[in-house]
C-alpha cells in the first residue's frame, strides 16, 4: 500500500491543513506525493490544469506537492446551492443538481469514478495522502459512503484519525468514534493524532495515554497550535482570519450565505496597509469603509435576496453616495447590474430579479459553465495579471463599454461612468503581486506582501511543525 488517509473526529478539525503539511513534508523527503479527497463539499473551487474544477483545498495540497491541480485529486465536489441541495461535480464536470436524499442514491455509481481517479494517482506517484470529509462517526451516512470508511475499505487505505483539542472533549471524540464504528471500519484505523493544542502538551499526557489504552490505537503525536495557519487559504469562509489592524484602507467583504471562492480576499488580508472586515449577516456596512467587495456566490439570485434581507442594498447605495468604491467579483459582479435572469432554473426557480442597479449590465444564466485559467490586462492601470473564471451566465450592457480588463482583445467586466463601481468575472486577481500593488496604489496604499512566496513559506513552516511534533516515520510506515 502506498497511501494513507487522514480522517477527523468532526468537521473543521484541521484535516485539510494537515494533509497540505504532510504533502509538503513528504515531498521534502524526496517522495513523489499527490493529494486526494474522494468527496468534498465546498463552494471554494479551483480551475484545474485539465480543464475541470476541484475543491480549492486540494489545489493548495497539490501546490504543497509541487504539482498542478488535476480533477483526479477531488473526483466528487458538492457545491451547495440551497440548504438541502447542491451541484454535483464529477471528475471536474457538472453532473447534476441534487437534493440530499437524491444524492444519497447517486453515491453507489460515484464510487466507480472515485476509485478510478484514486487508481490513476496511486499508479503515478510514490505516495497518495487522502483526506476524509466530516467524520466517520456519522454512522447514519455510512451506507454507500464514498468519503470516509466506505472509500478506505474499498481502496484498502489505512486511516489515521485526527481530533481537535481546541474545541474541547477530544478524549470523548476519539473513544466515542471507535465505539460507534463498525468493527471492520474501526480495524482500518492505525492510529490517532491530536491537533490544535495550546499550552504545555505534557499536561495532556494522561489523556493521550487513556485514548491509546481505550482504543488500542497508537498515537502519532500532539500538534501545538500552528500560528501561521491564517496565511494559508481557508477551506471555510468562517475560518478567514484577517489580522486585526487599526487604520489603513478599510476593505469590507460581504459574507453571502453561499459565498464562493472567498480566498480572493486572502492576499488583501496579508497587506499591512489594509484592514479587512469579513462582514457577517445582521451587521451594517461600516461608514468608514473605503472599498466594499461583493464576492462570488454559488446562488446569485438567492444571495441577492439574502443581501437585501440584511439591508446591505441600502448600505451600498449610501456608501456609493459618500464617494465609496465597490468591486463585484463573479456572482457579486452579476448582482451589481440591472437584472439577473435564470430562465432555465439553473440556480433555483426559473425567473428574473432586479439587480442592485449600480452597473448598467444585464445577466442571463446559461447551463454552459465557463472554466478557464487566463491572463488579463487591467484597463485602469495597464498591469497584467493571472486569474481564472468559474461561472455560469453572461453579462452585457452599456457599462461593458468601459471594461475592467482585457483578455487578449476581448473586453472583460464593466466599470461605472464615475469609475467607482467595478465588476469582473476574474477570480484570483489579487494573488498577483504586481496587480495588487497597482490596485492598492490607487488608494494610496503601498503593497508590502509577496503573496505566493508567503504561502510557500507557510507550507514549509507547516511541514517543519509536523516533522517536529509528529512521529512522521511511524505515520508514513502505515502507508507502506
Amino acid at each position: 500500500m502506498t497511501a494513507v488517509m487522514i480522517q477527523g473526529t468532526g468537521s473543521n478539525v484541521g484535516k485539510s491543513m494537515l494533509v497540505a503539511g504532510l504533502c509538503r513534508a513528504t515531498r521534502r523527503r524526496g517522495l513523489n506525493v499527490a493529494p486526494f479527497k474522494p468527496q468534498n463539499m465546498s463552494n471554494n473551487a479551483a480551475v484545474t490544469a485539465d480543464g475541470g474544477e476541484i475543491g480549492r483545498a486540494q489545489a493548495l495540497q497539490a501546490r504543497a506537492c509541487g504539482l498542478a491541480p488535476l480533477v483526479d485529486m477531488n473526483p466528487v465536489l458538492l457545491k451547495p446551492e440551497t440548504d438541502v441541495g447542491a451541484q454535483v461535480i464529477v471528475q471536474g464536470k457538472r453532473l447534476t443538481s441534487a437534493r440530499a436524499r437524491e444524492y444519497s442514491g447517486l453515491k453507489p455509481q460515484l464510487m466507480g469514478a472515485v476509485l478510478e481517479s484514486f487508481g490513476r494517482l496511486r499508479d503515478a506517484h510514490d505516495l497518495v495522502i487522502v483526506e476524509g470529509a466530516g467524520s466517520p462517526a456519522e454512522v447514519n451516512l455510512r451506507r454507500n459512503d464514498i468519503a470516509n470508511m466506505g472509500f478506505a475499505r474499498a481502496a484498502g487505505v489505512p486511516v489515521v484519525l485526527c481530533g481537535d483539542i481546541d474545541r474541547g472533549g477530544v478524549i470523548a471524540q476519539m473513544v466515542g468514534t471507535q465505539a460507534v464504528l463498525d468493527p471492520e471500519d474501526a480495524a482500518m484505523v492505525r492510529g490517532f493524532m491530536i491537533n490544535k493544542f495550546r499550552g504545555d502538551p505534557r499536561l495532556f499526557d494522561d489523556g493521550y495515554a487513556l485514548i491509546a489504552r481505550r482504543t488500542g490505537w497508537r498515537g502519532f503525536g500532539v500538534l501545538p497550535w500552528f500560528a501561521e495557519a491564517w496565511k494559508l487559504p481557508a477551506e471555510d469562509a468562517l475560518d478567514v482570519d484577517a489580522p486585526r489592524r487599526e487604520g489603513g484602507l478599510h476593505v469590507v467583504c460581504l459574507c453571502l450565505s453561499r459565498i464562493a471562492n472567498f480566498d480572493d480576499l486572502d492576499p488583501l488580508a496579508q497587506e499591512p496597509g489594509v484592514r479587512l472586515t469579513m462582514l457577517g449577516p445582521g451587521r451594517a456596512i461600516p461608514g468608514d469603509a473605503d472599498l466594499v467587495i461583493l464576492p462570488g456566490t454559488k446562488s446569485t439570485r438567492g444571495d441577492l435576496a439574502f443581501l437585501r434581507a440584511q439591508g446591505w442594498d441600502i448600505d451600498l447605495a449610501a456608501h456609493h453616495r459618500r464617494g465609496g468604491h465597490i468591486l463585484g467579483i463573479c456572482g457579486g459582479y452579476q448582482m451589481l447590474g440591472s437584472t439577473i435572469a435564470d430562465p432555465e432554473g439553473l440556480e433555483g426557480a426559473p425567473g428574473s430579479d432586479p439587480g442592485l442597479g449600480l452597473l448598467r449590465i444585464d445577466t442571463v444564466m446559461h447551463p454552459q459553465k465557463r472554466l478557464a485559467e487566463t491572463r488579463a490586462v487591467h484597463v485602469a492601470s495597464g498591469l497584467g495579471f493571472a486569474g481564472y473564471e468559474i461561472h455560469m451566465g453572461q453579462s452585457d450592457g452599456p457599462d461593458r463599454a468601459r471594461p475592467f480588463a482585457h483578455i487578449g482583445e476581448t473586453p472583460e467586466g464593466a466599470v461605472s461612468s464615475d469609475g467607482r463601481v467595478q465588476g469582473s468575472y476574474l477570480h484570483g486577481m489579487f494573488c498577483d503581486d504586481g496587480f495588487r500593488a497597482g490596485f492598492l496604489a490607487r488608494f494610496g496604499v503601498v503593497s508590502k506582501a509577496g503573496y505566493d512566496a508567503g504561502v510557500d513559506a507557510a507550507l514549509d513552516a507547516l511541514a517543519d511543525h509536523l516533522e517536529t511534533h509528529l512521529d512522521m516515520d511511524a505515520l508514513l510506515a502505515t502507508a507502506g
